[in-house]
């Protein structure tokens, strides 16, 4: 097994899922933090938003300042609209992938994104090279694509009980109600 670290970054360092994001990658021992990007705060520690976070990592950065040749994976938490426009202009590396946190690439179907998001996707040409992955159910298909679209904490809680039981033909397909609860509003920090 090879013990080279992978070198990352994070655009949306300071968000709500950004921090949980890194308070785990922190703690991984393949990953190397080499930026935390945001739009305000720059200079500061990671641990003035987040005291759990206890690895010492590079201070918050604008995201013109990041060297995109020695990143290997972007991880894009940012709001909905935002990682298109970073996926646009960042493509052309091609060592580099990017794990989008938000909803810009979970539909494949650009029409289907304005009609839920009231919007036109900014980067429809970026979609085929997209995937919506769930790693559990496809992690032999994700090194084929360059961009990883994450699915939300409640369909990614509705997936995991639910996809290995319809695949056994354990439960009927039929009239599956889910009801999902949260103590968060899911709309993140601000």
């Amino acid at each position: 097994m090879s013990s080279k670290k992978i070198n990352i970054a994070v655009i949306g360092a300071t968000g709500y899922v950004g921090l949980d994001l890194i308070k785990i990658l922190s703690n991984h021992p393949k990953v190397n933090i080499k930026y935390l990007c945001a739009q305000k705060n720059i200079g500061k520690n990671i641990q003035f938003f987040d005291k759990r976070i206890k690895k010492k990592l590079p201070r918050i950065t604008k995201i013109k300042n990041v060297n995109w040749h020695r990143i290997e994976i972007l991880f894009t938490s940012l709001p909905t609209g935002y990682s298109q426009v970073i996926a646009k202009k960042l493509f052309k590396y091609k060592n580099l992938k990017i794990i989008d946190l938000s909803a810009d690439f979970r539909l494949s179907d650009s029409s289907l994104y304005k009609k839920f998001y009231g919007r036109e996707h900014l980067a429809k040409k970026l979609i085929n090279n997209s995937i919506y992955a769930l790693s559990e159910f496809t992690k032999n298909k994700l090194k084929k694509f360059k961009i990883i679209a994450c699915p939300g904490c409640y369909p990614t809680s509705i997936q995991l009980p639910l996809i290995p039981l319809l695949k056994k033909n354990l439960i009927n397909n039929k009239n599956i109600i889910i009801d999902s609860k949260s103590g968060y509003s899911g709309a993140g920090k601000n």
